[in-house]
């Protein structure tokens, strides 16, 4: 296969071609797989491309880290 594209996969090679990139669904213990693959349900069912799934993930993502934290010059008045 060539082309990862909607237009140039049928419905199960979609199914085929995120299974495989995930890896092993059935032996994750951490249970993080199912929700990737729900992550990419809309290119399964031929709605958006996995390019536009990628993008809207990474504008959305959160490190959990607030920003920087000022450190104490040590000097008090």
């Amino acid at each position: 296969m060539s082309s990862i594209l909607i237009k140039d996969t049928t419905r199960e090679e979609r199914e085929r071609i995120v299974a495989e990139s995930i890896g092993n669904v059935n032996g994750s213990c951490d249970g993080c797989s199912a929700g990737l693959i729900e992550m990419y349900q809309p290119y399964i069912d031929g709605v958006k491309e996995i390019r536009e799934i990628n993008m809207e993930f990474r504008a959305h993502y959160e490190s959990g880290i607030d920003g920087p934290e000022k450190a104490d010059c040590g000097y008090k008045m």
